[in-house]
């Protein structure tokens, strides 16, 4: 729901980590490390095996911009 939201505010795809950071903390009471952590290991595809569990849902697509997985 973030990226939509951000993705209608901008009309763009691709979102730097603050941004989505930012975006998340307006609408949930999450940490900010909690949701650096979901983007950044659990929710991307190119992140290392690090967790147990992961969602396929964001490409990396540089250094810290994320976009919705096509």
């Amino acid at each position: 729901m973030a990226f939509e939201r951000l993705e209608r505010r901008h009309r763009r795809k691709i979102f730097g980590l603050s941004e989505i950071v930012q975006e998340v903390l307006s609408m949930s009471n999450f940490a900010e490390s909690t949701i650096r952590t979901h983007v950044t290991s659990l929710m991307c595809v190119q992140a290392p095996k690090n967790h147990g569990t992961r969602y396929a849902d964001l490409d990396r697509v540089d250094r810290g911009k994320y976009r919705i997985r096509m």
